[in-house]
Protein backbone atom coordinates (compact mmCIF):
# COMPACT_ATOMS: atom_id res chain seq x y z
CA UNK A 1 0.00 0.00 0.00
CA UNK A 2 1.34 3.40 -0.89
CA UNK A 3 1.31 6.30 1.53
CA UNK A 4 -1.34 8.05 -0.62
CA UNK A 5 -3.57 4.97 -0.55
CA UNK A 6 -3.10 4.73 3.22
CA UNK A 7 -3.94 8.41 3.67
CA UNK A 8 -7.13 8.03 1.63
CA UNK A 9 -8.06 4.90 3.60
CA UNK A 10 -7.51 6.69 6.90
CA UNK A 11 -9.52 9.73 5.79
CA UNK A 12 -12.36 7.50 4.58
CA UNK A 13 -12.53 5.58 7.87
CA UNK A 14 -11.68 8.32 10.37
CA UNK A 15 -14.14 11.18 10.04
CA UNK A 16 -13.06 13.35 12.98
CA UNK A 17 -10.57 15.92 11.68
CA UNK A 18 -8.70 16.08 15.01
CA UNK A 19 -8.29 12.31 15.00
CA UNK A 20 -7.04 12.50 11.41
CA UNK A 21 -4.45 15.04 12.58
CA UNK A 22 -3.52 12.70 15.43
CA UNK A 23 -2.89 9.92 12.90
CA UNK A 24 -0.70 12.26 10.83
CA UNK A 25 1.25 13.22 13.94
CA UNK A 26 1.79 9.59 14.94
CA UNK A 27 2.94 8.87 11.39
CA UNK A 28 5.50 11.70 11.54
CA UNK A 29 6.89 10.59 14.91
CA UNK A 30 7.05 6.96 13.80
CA UNK A 31 8.97 7.98 10.68
CA UNK A 32 11.40 10.00 12.80
CA UNK A 33 11.96 7.00 15.07
CA UNK A 34 12.47 4.77 12.03
CA UNK A 35 15.19 7.14 10.80
CA UNK A 36 16.82 7.10 14.23
CA UNK A 37 16.89 3.29 14.24
CA UNK A 38 17.71 2.99 10.51
CA UNK A 39 14.68 0.78 9.84
CA UNK A 40 11.91 0.86 7.23
CA UNK A 41 10.56 4.42 7.44
CA UNK A 42 7.71 3.71 5.03
CA UNK A 43 6.40 0.73 7.03
CA UNK A 44 6.71 2.57 10.32
CA UNK A 45 4.91 5.55 8.84
CA UNK A 46 2.07 3.35 7.61
CA UNK A 47 1.71 1.81 11.08
CA UNK A 48 1.42 5.29 12.57
CA UNK A 49 -0.94 6.64 9.93
CA UNK A 50 -3.28 3.65 10.14
CA UNK A 51 -3.10 2.73 13.83
CA UNK A 52 -6.58 4.18 14.62
CA UNK A 53 -8.20 3.14 11.33
CA UNK A 54 -11.06 1.44 13.19
CA UNK A 55 -11.69 4.14 15.79
CA UNK A 56 -15.06 5.26 14.42
CA UNK A 57 -16.25 1.65 14.21
CA UNK A 58 -15.07 0.74 17.71
CA UNK A 59 -15.44 3.96 19.73
CA UNK A 60 -18.31 2.40 21.70
CA UNK A 61 -16.44 -0.92 22.08
CA UNK A 62 -12.90 -0.04 23.19
CA UNK A 63 -12.11 -3.72 23.73
CA UNK A 64 -12.45 -4.17 19.97
CA UNK A 65 -10.34 -1.14 19.04
CA UNK A 66 -7.21 -2.13 17.15
CA UNK A 67 -8.39 -5.74 16.71
CA UNK A 68 -10.89 -4.63 14.08
CA UNK A 69 -8.25 -2.31 12.60
CA UNK A 70 -5.67 -5.06 12.53
CA UNK A 71 -8.06 -7.35 10.68
CA UNK A 72 -8.90 -4.58 8.20
CA UNK A 73 -5.22 -4.02 7.50
CA UNK A 74 -4.46 -7.74 7.25
CA UNK A 75 -7.33 -8.16 4.79
CA UNK A 76 -5.82 -5.34 2.72
CA UNK A 77 -2.50 -7.17 2.59
CA UNK A 78 -0.40 -5.04 4.95
CA UNK A 79 2.55 -6.79 6.51
CA UNK A 80 2.09 -8.88 9.66
CA UNK A 81 4.60 -6.55 11.36
CA UNK A 82 2.31 -3.54 10.83
CA UNK A 83 -0.83 -5.51 11.72
CA UNK A 84 0.64 -6.73 15.03
CA UNK A 85 1.93 -3.25 15.94
CA UNK A 86 -1.56 -1.81 15.34
CA UNK A 87 -3.17 -4.52 17.47
CA UNK A 88 -0.61 -4.20 20.27
CA UNK A 89 -0.91 -0.43 20.61
CA UNK A 90 -4.16 -0.95 22.56
CA UNK A 91 -3.03 -2.41 25.88
CA UNK A 92 -6.56 -3.66 26.66
CA UNK A 93 -5.71 -6.81 24.71
CA UNK A 94 -2.65 -7.68 26.75
CA UNK A 95 -0.66 -8.44 23.61
CA UNK A 96 3.07 -8.42 24.23
CA UNK A 97 4.97 -5.67 22.49
CA UNK A 98 8.01 -7.51 21.24
CA UNK A 99 9.33 -5.73 18.17
CA UNK A 100 10.83 -2.28 17.99
CA UNK A 101 7.88 -1.13 15.85
CA UNK A 102 5.34 -2.40 18.39
CA UNK A 103 7.11 -0.68 21.27
CA UNK A 104 7.50 2.53 19.27
CA UNK A 105 3.83 2.75 18.27
CA UNK A 106 2.74 2.14 21.86
CA UNK A 107 4.70 5.10 23.26
CA UNK A 108 4.18 7.32 20.24
CA UNK A 109 0.37 7.20 20.29
CA UNK A 110 -0.05 9.21 23.53
CA UNK A 111 2.97 11.48 23.15
CA UNK A 112 1.38 13.35 20.26
CA UNK A 113 -1.45 14.48 22.53
CA UNK A 114 1.03 15.71 25.10
CA UNK A 115 2.86 17.76 22.47
CA UNK A 116 -0.38 19.24 21.12
CA UNK A 117 -1.53 20.14 24.65
CA UNK A 118 1.80 21.89 25.24
CA UNK A 119 1.38 24.00 22.15
CA UNK A 120 -2.24 24.86 22.91
CA UNK A 121 -1.52 26.39 26.31
CA UNK A 122 1.10 28.74 24.93
CA UNK A 123 -0.03 32.20 23.76
CA UNK A 124 1.03 31.50 20.16
CA UNK A 125 -0.78 28.11 20.14
CA UNK A 126 1.83 26.91 17.64
CA UNK A 127 4.24 23.98 17.70
CA UNK A 128 7.07 26.33 16.73
CA UNK A 129 6.71 28.13 20.08
CA UNK A 130 7.12 24.90 22.06
CA UNK A 131 10.38 23.42 23.36
CA UNK A 132 11.46 20.24 25.10
CA UNK A 133 12.22 21.95 28.41
CA UNK A 134 8.62 23.16 28.60
CA UNK A 135 7.32 19.63 27.93
CA UNK A 136 9.72 18.07 30.43
CA UNK A 137 8.67 20.56 33.10
CA UNK A 138 4.98 19.85 32.50
CA UNK A 139 5.26 16.09 32.02
CA UNK A 140 4.69 15.18 35.67
CA UNK A 141 1.88 17.71 36.27
CA UNK A 142 -1.31 15.68 36.59
CA UNK A 143 -3.47 18.61 35.52
CA UNK A 144 -1.55 19.08 32.26
CA UNK A 145 -2.70 17.03 29.24
CA UNK A 146 -4.77 14.65 31.34
CA UNK A 147 -5.63 12.47 28.34
CA UNK A 148 -1.99 11.83 27.43
CA UNK A 149 -1.23 8.69 29.41
CA UNK A 150 2.22 9.00 30.94
CA UNK A 151 3.00 5.32 31.56
CA UNK A 152 2.92 4.38 27.85
CA UNK A 153 5.01 7.44 26.99
CA UNK A 154 7.62 6.36 29.54
CA UNK A 155 7.99 3.03 27.75
CA UNK A 156 10.22 4.93 25.32
CA UNK A 157 12.92 3.59 27.65
CA UNK A 158 12.27 0.15 26.10
CA UNK A 159 13.57 1.71 22.87
CA UNK A 160 16.70 2.84 24.75
CA UNK A 161 15.54 6.43 24.24
CA UNK A 162 15.37 8.82 27.18
CA UNK A 163 12.19 10.76 27.84
CA UNK A 164 13.87 14.04 26.91
CA UNK A 165 15.17 12.64 23.65
CA UNK A 166 11.78 11.11 22.84
CA UNK A 167 9.93 14.35 23.53
CA UNK A 168 12.46 16.25 21.41
CA UNK A 169 12.22 13.82 18.51
CA UNK A 170 8.41 13.87 18.71
CA UNK A 171 8.23 17.65 18.86
CA UNK A 172 10.62 18.06 15.93
CA UNK A 173 8.69 15.52 13.84
CA UNK A 174 5.41 17.27 14.53
CA UNK A 175 6.90 20.70 13.87
CA UNK A 176 7.92 19.35 10.48
CA UNK A 177 4.24 18.84 9.58
CA UNK A 178 2.84 21.80 11.51
CA UNK A 179 0.96 23.10 8.46
CA UNK A 180 -0.88 19.77 8.08
CA UNK A 181 -1.65 19.80 11.79
CA UNK A 182 -2.84 23.42 11.67
CA UNK A 183 -0.42 24.40 14.40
Amino acid sequence: MTRQEALELMQKNVVNVNLQKHCLAVEAVMQALARRFAVDEEAWGLAGLLHDIDYDQTKDSPDQHSLVGGKMLADLGLSPEIVKAVKAHNDRHGLPRETLMEKALYCTDPVTGLVVAGALILPARQLAALNVDFLMNRFHEKSFARGARRDPILTCSELKVSLGEFLGLSLEAMQGISDELGM
